[in-house]
């Protein structure tokens, strides 16, 4: 077996007893990346200090120093987070040639538990979509299919998982950007709970999270690889406002004491197509449930709006978030900007502050909508697309099923949960007969992120989760 075929957890115990020297691992993935990445641009830029940080690691091992959770391991960070000392661009000529003087809390943790950035992956300009592509750095391609998406905007991240050119990324969510390639690749993705990670380093406005919710989280080919990395990156942080005093312990134990509890499913949410093939990957992930002990029902979903209300409010928050951001820096370099981008600061000025504040009431909704039904349930389960993978240069399918749809957002299932702050997760579940993966939603109340990985930990032991691309080497 290669270097990188072992999961996080599995170079974790080997580096630990001394097996593999972190100088072995970090040269594989390298090498690997070399070799590899140009066939799908997960990655932008490599971390040229990776192979001596190695060193340094390998060095605390010889010297009989404590070794930290991820001591040796390396992982991808995406490029819309600042690394200290790293070209982070956001996907923008604006940040073309941007060097971080300091980085986020939960990246400090990571370096501080020994992890070892490899570099930074490719995502759309200020993650704004859930494809990947850039004026910078070009398109990234699916590793099951090249002519396909891995989503985004954490494309990058999840295609350096599934083509294993690392062992485990950081993805960020403000619409779906982790759950979206999670589930178009056939990885693992988990959207913590609103402030369980901390979300600090947001261009300097501490309060930029909060409009949609904006989250960090690991992305894995297995649960345990992501219950080992969010242990390291969760917990309290005093500079970022929102950060809660939550901590969690032994994510992954208890796995078998769950049998009781019960499960909402939707296929749709009341109000999302979604495509047969995904619909009957789905149903069969249901059923495996039910298989496990859970009590499974089928639940009807009634949010008081239409799908196009709430996807307006979600699109009505990230324009505004977008113009107060980057309007002065657009006024100042508008030759820096694509269509999209000033499409959406242009919206986003339209909006008076009635306006954006009126959102508020459709978000309150959603929120006791979701609440109730948690209520009476542990989990949500839901297909986290519409579709599965499609060709890498469209924004998404024009039809479903043969009807129209919004190719722009009509196939995800994902923004609803940026409005409440609630932990959701996308668990492989399967392939399509075409042979493309299938992504489960699963949700569970705020502050229960340790259950909700107990429990996708538990699917993964008794099913198939995630399988090898079949253009990996």
């Amino acid at each position: 077996m290669n270097i990188t075929d072992l999961t996080a957890t599995e170079l974790r115990h080997q580096i630990q007893a001394k097996k593999l020297s972190p100088i072995e691992v970090v040269n594989a993935y390298l090498q690997r990346i070399e070799r590899l990445n140009d066939k799908w641009n997960a990655y932008v830029t490599i971390n040229e200090q990776a192979l001596a940080e190695a060193k340094k690691a390998e060095d605390a091992i010889m010297k009989g120093d404590p070794l930290g959770e991820l001591h040796g391991i390396p992982i991808a960070i995406k490029d819309l987070t600042p690394t200290k000392g790293l070209l982070t661009t956001y996907g923008s000529q604006a940040f073309k040639d941007y060097i971080p003087n300091d980085e986020p809390t939960f990246l400090k943790r990571v370096k501080a538990a020994g992890g070892i950035v490899l570099g930074k992956t490719n995502t759309p300009e200020f993650g704004h979509k859930g494809t990947t592509d850039n004026p910078l750095f070009g398109t990234t391609t699916n590793p099951w299919d090249e002519t396909l998406t891995p989503g985004g905007s954490s494309g990058g991240s999840a295609a350096a998982v599934a083509a294993k050119l690392a062992p485990f990324a950081e993805g960020s969510d403000g619409g779906g950007s982790i759950r979206i390639p999670a589930s178009l690749t056939g990885t693992f993705g988990l959207k913590p709970t609103f402030g369980v990670v901390p979300h600090d380093g947001d261009h300097d406005n501490v309060f930029g999270s909060q409009h949609p919710y904006l989250h960090n989280g690991p992305m894995s080919r297995t649960v345990e690889d992501a219950a080992l990395l969010f242990s390291v990156m969760h917990g309290y942080a005093e500079n970022d406002p929102d950060s809660v005093p939550f901590t969690f312990s032994n994510l992954l134990s208890n796995t078998n004491e769950k049998k009781s509890m019960k499960i909402a499913y939707t296929p749709n949410f009341g109000m999302y197509e979604v495509a047969h093939d995904v619909t009957k990957v789905i149903e069969k992930a249901r059923d495996n449930f039910s298989e496990l002990g859970f009590q499974v029902e089928e639940v009807e979903f009634d949010f008081g709006m239409s799908k196009k209300d709430i996807q307006h409010s979600f699109i009505g928050l990230w324009c505004v978030k977008y113009a107060a951001a980057y309007g002065q820096l657009y006024d100042n370099q508008p030759e820096h900007f694509s269509k999209n981008i000033i499409s959406m600061i242009e919206f986003g000025r339209k909006l008076s502050a009635v306006d954006y504040k009126s959102i508020d009431w459709k978000r309150t909704k959603i929120w006791q909508t979701i609440q109730n039904v948690l209520s009476h349930y542990d989990f949500i389960i839901a297909p986290t697309l519409a579709t599965t993978a499609f060709d890498h240069h469209l924004p998404g399918p024009n039809k479903i099923n043969g009807k129209d749809i919004n190719p722009a957002n009509d196939w995800m299932m994902t923004q609803i949960f940026n409005l409440t702050g609630h932990p959701a997760a996308s668990l492989p579940v399967g392939l399509t007969e075409a042979g493309l993966p299938v992504g489960l939603q699963v949700i569970s109340k705020k502050f229960t992120d340790d259950q909700l990985l107990q429990v996708c930990h538990r699917y993964e032991q008794a099913f198939e989760t995630f399988v090898n691309p079949p253009v990996c080497e």
